[in-house]
């Protein structure tokens, strides 16, 4: 018997930080084939977008990883003008189904992760919206028009047969729009960082122990107070992920020439053990804003995951954690010093157990199941079952 073939269409490209949905996308993969459909770019994007050149030189369809078959949406040039959009996502549609007629499949669902018009690129499939955050609180920091976020968001939410939101904080917030949400948060690699006290140590840290990380996109997002007071105390401070190249020129450019402070730049997610490895006590240096209150930060779970603390301002998904687990904080002053609190306490067995523990019940493997349930896939019901 074939496998259920599932189309994903992502927000971020399969090349791009691995996001929810390609976490989502290689565990469906077990039981469903997968067509994963990146965001779509124009020739004129590929001129000066690296990542976009790549997808462009990309065979129409491509296997990357097992059950999971790439398409990269090549559309024309103008993607975010008012005129355009409707053209940009037709063609997406067409090229949906043009790819599906090349599998030889009809897909029994589709589970859309950002404000695309792809909910109906299927006629007769289960669609599901999967809101991973809050689109019109984030859309100046992504961006975007935040009118056409707007209507696109409401279209999303009346249009899908079903919705998934990763927070009770976005149910709330949609719940005018669409009574019936389903929260299924965000959740972890356990597998991947289970090896993280026996990965290589990475070769470009200079940085001298204990040293406190942040694991993450230097952004909009992140209060550069936290970081900064932690800086202050003379503590290493490890930074590892790519930066807003527009985001608090000044401070971050600060932060950055302090001796104690390295930061070393983007890596893969297969790389993020090694470094996890150097650091004794994970950061989450969030700043209070409605785009934050609505998420589900994947950096918390991850540094449970590999048995380390974890301190984290204070926001309604950090304070559902659990007590003992996380230091939350809320201030500057107290995020630094629950830091250096962290970095003195030594790391018992039982401590990253207990870690390791939580995060295991917040695996992706349970998340993907929970999502599979919605798409309403029989292949992981009869798993289940059996």
């Amino acid at each position: 018997m074939s496998r259920e073939l599932v189309v994903v269409v992502a927000a971020t490209g399969w090349d791009g930080i691995w996001m929810c949905e390609r976490h989502v996308a290689m565990n469906l993969a077990r039981t469903v084939d997968v067509l994963w459909v990146d965001p779509p770019v124009s020739r004129m994007t590929g001129l000066r977008n690296p990542a976009a050149r790549v997808a462009l030189s990309l065979a129409p369809l491509t296997e990357v990883h097992d059950g999971i078959v790439r398409l990269a949406p090549v559309t024309v040039p103008g993607l975010t003008r008012p005129g355009l959009r409707a053209v940009v996502q037709r063609q997406v549609r067409t090229a949906i189904a043009k790819a599906a007629a090349t599998l030889d499949r009809r897909p029994s669902a589709v589970l859309v992760t950002g404000l695309g018009d792809q909910l109906s690129a299927v006629p007769g499939a289960r669609s599901v919206f999967y809101g991973t955050d809050d689109f019109v609180a984030g859309a100046e920091l992504m961006g975007i028009d935040r009118a056409w976020t707007e209507r696109s968001l409401r279209h999303q939410l009346r249009s899908a047969g079903a919705v998934v939101a990763v927070s009770e904080v976005l149910r709330h917030r949609w719940a005018a729009e669409r009574p019936d949400i389903t929260v299924i948060p965000n959740g972890c690699d356990v597998r991947h960082f289970a090896a993280t006290d026996s990965a290589d140590r990475p070769a470009d840290v200079r940085l001298r122990g204990p040293i406190a990380g942040f694991v993450g996109h230097l952004s909009e997002r992140v209060d550069v107070s936290y970081l900064e007071a932690v800086a202050d105390r003379g503590i290493s401070l490890l930074l590892v992920g790519p930066r807003q190249p527009t985001f608090d020129i000044g401070s971050v450019d600060a932060l950055l020439a302090r001796p104690n402070v390295q930061w070393v730049g983007p890596k893969s997610f297969d790389e993020l053990p090694s470094y996890l490895r150097v650091i004794d006590v994970g950061l989450t240096p969030y700043a209070d804003s409605a785009f934050n209150r609505a998420s589900v930060p994947l950096k918390t779970l991850e540094y449970l995951a590999a048995g380390r603390p974890a301190v984290v301002s204070d926001l309604p998904s950090t304070r559902a954690l659990g007590a003992g687990l996380v230091e939350v904080t809320s201030s500057a002053r107290d995020f630094a010093a629950a830091t250096q609190k962290a970095l003195a306490t030594p790391r018992t067995a039982d401590d990253v157990r207990r870690r390791r523990a939580f995060a295991a019940v917040h695996s992706w493997e349970q998340r993907t199941a929970d999502i599979a349930g919605v798409l309403g896939l029989a292949s992981t019901a009869d798993r289940r079952a059996g």
